[in-house]
């Protein structure tokens, strides 16, 4: 294919095709704000059972379940010993004295009163009843593979070397209020600013900047157990994207509390109802004598929809009064290709209602590797020099090398 196009858009559409990004755990697929569904949730405020044991009169020891550094501990004060004294005048002398005999069969009861604190950082947080809760999430997204393009029967290509690259920012905001402490419905919406660009080895790049309001969508949050050692909530979104598809996204998860921490199983699906019956990577623009002309590497050509799973692992702890970590592992299924990815956050909560979260997430393994996809392109030179006025198969793309990861800042509000 001679390289004539020097301004490109980053979506194509191949007989109604619907650019996308894959779907995987950095929010640069059809349905990429679901795994920030909605925020996670944590136990109410109350107070907590607690145990005294009183080996003697003069020293008294506590043992608080399910304390540790979950909770604000509110000290009691050691009770004072109680004493008697008799006064005695000893009989045939005249020095009176007095004894003292020590009480000890007087038993105070002493409260000790734990605070619980409400981590917003914690995966399971969604508002209490009569509470707003806002997650603002900053991030950067990078997403990178290898082409070996080698051109279909009849057709060349000048340069069967590339790199698609994507790298930029996303903003994407939840705001929720609770309906009751178990129930809170969400809307959200997100804005994104990329540099798309396929890096040839020696034809010039094709490049392209975009931005925009690009997502948005309502949910519903459920948090259905919470007591002493289990949590579970049950969340369902509804999810636009723009000139792309219509997502509709379930997000299941439980945990178990143990001392300080939280373990926890996630499962989430989407279904991806696509505009077109074709998604991918793909630029468009016009070519320098004014004909329209477009490159796109397809994932799929005949998907008018399309079904994403995950399932994932994680742990969110408690560090310190205000410090918290949480650790997740994520396999998922994005119909053209499985992932496999690990994430990290550190939060930060000074008080009750404001947290910061500073988390990364970057994919270890991705069956993207090896596989080929259809090289698509519009207006290509035909065998005979001709102008293709229309969308042909110009050949496969063999990729390598894929990468993507994330790196972000989440600022969480309740009040």
């Amino acid at each position: 294919m001679k390289k004539q196009m020097s301004l490109f858009v980053w979506a194509a559409a191949v007989f109604g095709m619907s650019p996308v990004w894959a779907a995987t755990n950095s929010g640069m697929r059809a349905a990429s704000s679901a795994d920030l569904s909605g925020g996670p949730a944590v136990r109410a405020r109350e107070n907590v059972n607690y145990e005294k044991y009183q080996t003697r009169s003069t020293t008294t020891t506590y043992q608080s379940r399910d304390a540790g550094d979950l909770y604000y501990t509110q000290p009691a004060s050691r009770s004072a010993l109680y004493k008697q004294y008799d006064s005695n005048t000893r009989s045939g002398t005249a020095a009176t004295t007095t004894t003292r005999n020590v009480r000890t069969t007087r038993a105070e009861t002493v409260r000790s009163t734990l605070k619980r604190k409400y981590y917003l950082a914690h995966p399971f947080f969604q508002p209490l009843k009569g509470k707003f809760g806002s997650v603002t999430d900053l991030s950067y997204n990078m997403n990178s593979y290898d082409m070996a393009l080698t051109p279909a029967e009849g057709m060349t290509i000048s340069d069967t070397k590339a790199k698609w690259d994507m790298k930029g920012f996303s903003i994407k905001e939840d705001f929720s209020y609770g309906i009751t402490d178990r129930l809170a419905v969400l809307i959200m919406g997100q804005y994104d600013s990329y540099k798309y660009k396929f890096d040839w080895s020696t034809a010039p790049d094709d490049k392209m900047d975009d931005d925009g309001l690009n997502l948005y969508g309502a949910g519903v949050q459920w948090r259905f157990v919470d007591n002493e050692k289990w949590i579970g909530t049950l969340s369902g979104y509804y999810q636009h994207q723009k000139d792309i598809s219509n997502n509709y996204v379930l997000d299941l998860k439980g945990g178990y509390k143990v001392a300080r921490s939280t373990i926890y199983a996630l499962a989430r699906g989407w279904y991806v109802d696509f505009d077109g019956n074709s998604y991918g990577n793909g630029i468009e623009g016009t070519t320098a004598e004014g004909n329209k002309a477009a490159i796109f590497i397809a994932y799929d050509t005949d998907a008018d929809n399309a079904f994403y799973m995950e399932g994932g692992l994680g742990v969110f702890s408690v560090l310190d009064e205000d410090w918290t970590l949480n650790l997740e592992a994520v396999f998922g299924d994005y119909d053209w290709h499985n992932q496999a990815s690990i994430k990290g956050a550190i939060g930060w909560q000074p008080n009750d209602w404001v947290a910061l979260n500073l988390y990364a997430k970057t994919a270890f393994y991705d069956s993207a590797d090896d596989k080929s996809l259809g090289y698509w392109s519009y207006g290509a030179t035909g065998p005979d020099g001709e102008f293709i006025n229309g969308w042909v198969k110009h050949g496969d793309a063999k990729l390598s090398d894929y990468k993507e990861t994330t790196v972000g800042l989440q600022a969480i509000f309740q009040f």
